[in-house]
């Protein structure tokens, strides 16, 4: 009994050390940033547009992840295809590749002299150093955590409440968009949440892809370069703050945990 009670205060203090490990450099950033220095940043026309562009460019890429993830998930979770392994591999990939990878292997696939680029600058759509760009660099990394959210809420509803539906007389879009979509929506709006809060933190693929226009982790990055930390700080803690603010969106909607 002894022994159960030394190991639960030996875990106590180590999940203490990891929190404070999270919890401390944040607390101490936000400390740092005086409240008159949060506003001269916020009066700085650079990083209110970067801020702007950086919420614009993360809500149209996880848009576009909807429309174009969605039917994945869809068949990920109820239809069983040769190759389906290997489409969960490729999703996983953008996770774990770096991100200055990312970026230079979209740079390969989009860029102004590959075929691709080049069909795309047909129709008049530019992505190197361009607000396309960004928004490619934030969908290819957070179209994954669409996927994987809304294939698990796919997955979690009865096929049999499908089959009812069409037996009453709706077809298969019918039935989706009437049973199945409402009843894994929590679990969609989640993913589609966390990709957004991805897109937002992006750096390493957009800043290879698109250094100009700037979204506002790269105008952070040219702060603390060219002016030194105390120029960086007001800049990141605003930005922190909206982390948190999404954090806050991501806990309402995520399905409540037991206590």
């Amino acid at each position: 009994m002894q022994r159960i009670g030394w190991l639960r205060i030996g875990m106590a203090m180590v999940s203490a050390l990891l929190v404070l490990f999270i919890a401390g450099p944040v607390l101490r950033l936000l400390v740092y940033a005086a409240p008159t220095e949060l506003q001269a940043a916020l009066a700085d026309p650079e990083l209110r547009a970067a801020i702007a562009l950086t919420l614009f460019t993360a809500t149209a890429a996880t848009l576009i992840g909807l429309t174009l993830g969605l039917p994945l998930a869809y068949a990920l979770a109820r239809t069983p295809f040769r190759g389906r392994h290997v489409v969960t591999a490729l999703l996983d990939l953008p996770i774990v590749l770096p991100h200055p990878v990312a970026g230079l292997a979209l740079l390969l696939f989009l860029g102004r002299q590959t075929a691709v680029g080049r069909v795309l600058a047909f129709w008049g759509i530019e992505v190197v150093n361009h607000i396309p760009g960004i928004i490619a660099a934030m969908l290819f990394v957070s179209v994954p955590l669409i996927v994987h959210a809304a294939r698990d809420a796919f997955r979690a509803v009865d096929p049999q409440l499908e089959r009812v539906a069409r037996s009453l007389g709706d077809n298969g879009w019918q039935a989706f968009r009437r049973i199945t979509l409402p009843l894994a929506g929590r679990g969609v709006l989640t993913g589609a949440v966390m990709a957004w809060a991805r897109s937002v933190s992006e750096f390493g693929a957009i800043v290879i892809l698109t250094y100009n226009p700037k979204v506002a982790s790269v105008y952070l990055y040219d702060r603390f370069t060219l002016s030194g930390l105390p120029a960086a700080i007001p800049a990141a803690a605003i930005l922190l703050l909206v982390s948190l603010a999404v954090l806050g969106v991501v806990r309402f909607v995520r399905p409540r945990e037991p206590a």
